[in-house]
């Protein structure tokens, strides 16, 4: 088991030491909240562009990837809060990854407002995921989709693992791996992205660990 990260002299007096400064990577995540509250609520456009490729049309509606693309919320959950505990270098590049993109992806929301036209007018099938996504239809937009913030969480997510020296291993790269492409494709089945959300996050995920890596392109040691 890797070493717990001593947070037990962390006072508000010395969080900027070299020592806890990544903790204040943390305000990024109210602050990138009310952004994109502010996008989607507050400043919602008279008129947006829809995202829609052939290949959308020829991926069938399937319940069942519900189930990946909400697993995403615990995915990027427990990868910041293993990485901020027990591997703080991670930590630090997967918040500038994610700072990076997420910033971005702000920035294209306001300037190119963008819709997806792809939910199913009727489920072709009545159950218990059927009914949830109903709902979830209700509360999650199909406004401001590309990039897609789902893809480039899960990239994040993978990014960490792989600069992590306990996930860095090969079956552990492969699981890692495996369950992002699952997330990124599950957008595209439950009609929540087009093929070209997914498509247009991957060059930024490209910038955003670019950006990760030069931020700091040396494991610390981290008690210091």
């Amino acid at each position: 088991m890797p070493e717990l990260y001593d947070y037990r002299a962390l006072r508000p007096a010395n969080v900027t030491s070299p020592a806890y400064r990544h903790v204040l990577l943390l305000l990024y995540w109210p602050a990138y909240g009310l952004l994109f509250l502010a996008v989607e609520r507050l400043l919602a456009m008279d008129s947006y562009t829809p995202v829609h490729c052939a290949l959308d049309d020829m991926i069938p509606f399937n319940e069942w990837f519900l189930l990946p693309y909400l697993f995403w919320f615990v995915y990027m959950a427990g990868a910041l809060v293993y990485t901020f505990f027990f591997d703080v270098p991670s930590f630090r590049r997967m918040m500038v990854f994610i700072m990076v993109t997420y910033s971005v992806t702000i920035a294209v929301y306001l300037l190119w407002p963008t819709c997806q036209q792809l939910r199913p007018d009727t489920f072709p099938r009545d159950n218990l995921l059927t009914r949830f996504l109903g709902w979830f239809y209700t509360f999650d937009t199909n406004t401001n989709v590309c990039p897609s913030i789902h893809v480039l969480g899960a990239v994040a997510v993978s990014a960490a693992a792989w600069d992590s020296p306990r996930f860095r291993t090969g079956p552990w790269r492969t699981a890692f791996s495996a369950m992002t492409a699952l997330i990124c494709i599950s957008t595209v089945f439950i009609k929540q992205h087009s093929v070209l959300d997914v498509l247009a996050a991957l060059p930024l995920s490209v910038v955003g660990w670019a950006a990760a890596w030069r931020a700091s392109p040396v494991r610390e040691k981290q008690n210091t």
